[in-house]
């Protein structure tokens, strides 16, 4: 255990973030995501699997250390819901309450969203088994 750490943040976790720039991309998707094909195509073709944790309990842990990028207008990214992309499914109002409402996440269509984690960093999976529980966060810096 390290002081100041959630315990969430296993060393396997914390490595995957320390090794990202800035501009990475890491996908935080539900237990319903095909994480391991995705996660293959990745950067560091890195699947980390966080089973029986709540999708916002796994986004407050990782947001304790990770800083989001303030230079593009999309650093969040949710998965649209199939036939009705305005709908915020209720693993989505949770995550928004987590990162606040100063930070809006924009909306991706599914199969973009596939693509768009391909070329991310990596991947954690949560065992949240709630729909569109799929999320991109852009890596910012940490200003000296």
């Amino acid at each position: 255990m390290l002081i100041g750490i959630d315990p969430i943040l296993s060393a396997d976790v914390l490595h995957l973030l320390a090794s990202m720039g800035h501009g990475d991309d890491l996908a935080i998707v539900d237990a319903n995501h095909p994480a391991a094909t995705v996660a293959s195509k990745t950067t560091s073709g890195t699947l980390i699997r966080l089973p029986g944790l709540r999708m916002e309990e796994v986004v407050r842990a990782v947001l304790s250390v990770y800083p989001i990028d303030t230079f593009v207008d999309d650093p969040i990214r949710r998965m649209e819901v199939v036939g009705n992309p305005e709908e915020i499914p209720e693993v989505q109002a949770d995550v928004q309450s987590v990162i606040g409402g100063s930070q809006a996440m924009v909306g991706v269509e599914r199969f973009d969203f596939y693509d768009a984690a391909k070329k991310g960093y990596g991947i954690i999976q949560v065992g949240d088994a709630r729909p569109y529980g799929c999320f991109l966060f852009r890596k910012g810096v940490i200003a000296g």
